[in-house]
């Protein structure tokens, strides 16, 4: 499948517009995973640690491979500058795998250069790896990182609004697994924030701010802009949030989707084109105003929206636009 594109293509400077993903799993070890990696991309292998990759190709740039846990990083780093400790990361190295996913993180890839991404989810499926429904306690997920056509507070706001809109409908439209939706990391945003945004017509960055760090202090939001903030202003951001994690890009991170690798004929744009029906709608102020009016009218007096009245509507009037 190819992926889908957008309805604006292009920054404001006039480059294609970039995205990253972030792929996590379990099945493989680190060097089981790096076979597929490097046959699929080519590329130049660089270990940093017993635990982390990098793999650096000569069109796309450097992806990154990791054992996803910070506790860990730390310590193979240390042992990797210091040529000491490496019995202790070992031993939490094989503790860790079965439960502890790895994770690949493409660099920022041009939307019209994503094709090479779906030859390699195949090819990791065949080597063994296992997403979401592998675990009954691990949350693995496919992370989404697109780049904004501006940094306006106005199509900020558009995307906002177009994902608050949509976040009922995108959790069944993603069949996100029950594991995941049980998880802190994907919170979706509060009712509240989501009656304050959508009455608010205003476009300063200012109000932005203060309005989404007020009701979302927190990376746990399916779509988390903590990134994108910081990119903005990083002091605003860690006046308020201190997750040294935080790590300020001109995008958004959208963690909504489950990991699903393990099943025949999945791939990334089952994820990125489910992603694309916010894009659309982000790119339609008229619709968003339309809808907006509808769910505020919507409210119900102490109990707020009906989510599978609003779900079964949204579903309506996106198959109406003949959007999905």
């Amino acid at each position: 499948m190819s992926f889908k594109m957008p309805p604006i293509t292009d920054t404001q400077n006039g480059d294609v517009r970039k995205v990253g993903f972030e792929l996590e799993f379990t099945g493989l070890t680190l060097e089981q995973a790096l076979e597929p990696l490097c046959s699929i991309l080519g590329g130049q292998v660089e270990q940093r640690s017993a635990v982390e990759f990098g793999v650096r190709t000569d069109n796309l740039g450097t992806f990154n491979i990791e054992l996803d846990w910070d506790f860990l990083k730390r310590k193979a780093k240390s042992a990797w500058q210091k040529d000491d400790g490496h019995e202790l990361v070992d031993i939490l190295h094989q503790a860790a795998l079965p439960v502890v996913p790895l994770e690949i993180v493409s660099p920022p890839i041009p939307l019209d250069q994503l094709e090479p991404l779906n030859q390699l989810i195949p090819a990791l499926r065949k080597a063994g790896a296992k997403g979401t429904e592998d675990s009954l306690i691990a949350a693995f997920g496919v992370h989404i990182n697109p780049e904004l056509p501006d940094l306006t507070a106005a199509t900020i706001n558009n995307y906002l609004k177009a994902f608050a809109l949509l976040q009922w409908w995108l959790v069944d439209a993603h069949d996100v697994d029950p594991t995941r939706r049980l998880s802190p990391y994907i919170a979706l945003y509060p009712e509240a924030y989501v009656k304050t945004l959508l009455n608010d017509n205003s476009a300063d960055m200012d109000h932005l701010f203060e309005s989404y760090l007020t009701h979302n202090p927190t990376r746990n939001r399916a779509l988390d802009l903590l990134p994108l903030l910081a990119e903005i202003d990083a002091d605003r951001v860690r006046q308020v949030v201190g997750d040294p994690k935080i790590k300020a890009r001109p995008t958004f991170h959208y963690r909504l989707p489950d990991c699903r690798i393990e099943d025949a004929g999945w791939d990334l744009t089952k994820s990125w084109d489910l992603w694309c029906v916010v894009e659309r709608l982000a790119a339609d102020p008229q619709a968003i105003e339309i809808l907006a009016m509808r769910f505020l009218k919507s409210e119900r007096p102490l109990i707020g929206v009906d989510r599978k009245v609003w779900v079964k509507e949204i579903s309506q009037w996106l198959n109406d636009q003949g959007w999905v």
